[in-house]
């Protein structure tokens, strides 16, 4: 295999879980601050579902998208969820028929991704979410065909995207009503992803 398979769904899918378990109390109290306070359950929740299903995926990357979506729509009906469950349905249309993706389409996978995103959630670029940190991972990750290079990129991305909005006020959903006062706040939503990719990378098994 020379790209994404149904095996690197599975191991990324058991991390992503581990890594949503443990952030779940810190991601509660972020999302308390700008939100409902309950993005950890969301994000634990979630991917604890999909990666309990792992073993069950088919080889067609496109379905096993596809079950993933299906299994974080089954645990959360929150905007979050929402979000991550359309990114993933983009995904399963263009990997369907497909066992084995090549790295180099992570980008462009990323960046379908985003626009299903942004139609669905009716914002756009800039609004201080979670799509903005992808936004700057699809830019980080374009032309990229290795993998750890791939997982590098968007770390280091993930890190400037967080920076680049905390001070900036939020715009889009509930955390838009606390205006000036989100402000210097991570938005809980980039954090989520932030720790999400912690996860892959293993930075949480320390």
């Amino acid at each position: 295999m020379t790209g994404i398979s149904r095996a690197h769904l599975q191991i990324a899918l058991e991390r992503l879980a581990a890594a949503g378990a443990s952030a779940h109390d810190e991601l509660n109290a972020q999302d308390g601050k700008l939100g409902d306070g309950d993005l950890g359950i969301t994000v634990a929740r979630g991917w604890r579902e999909a990666a309990d299903g792992a073993t069950e995926l088919p080889d067609d990357v496109g379905m096993a998208f596809l079950a993933c979506s299906k299994a974080f729509q089954r645990v959360s009906s929150s905007s979050f969820g929402t979000l991550i469950a359309t990114g993933l349905m983009s995904a399963a249309k263009a990997c369907k028929g497909r066992s084995d993706i090549p790295f180099s389409e992570s980008s462009a996978l990323l960046e379908g991704a985003i626009e299903a995103m942004l139609k669905r959630g009716k914002g756009a670029l800039g609004d201080k979410t979670v799509i903005d940190m992808l936004e700057e991972i699809r830019l980080a990750t374009a032309g990229k065909a290795d993998p750890q290079e791939i997982l590098t990129a968007t770390d280091a991305a993930a890190t400037k995207a967080l920076e680049r909005f905390r001070d900036q006020p939020s715009k889009l959903g509930r955390a838009r009503m606390f205006g000036e006062k989100s402000i210097g706040l991570d938005d809980p939503g980039m954090l989520a992803l932030r720790r999400m990719i912690d996860g892959l990378t293993g930075k949480m098994e320390s």
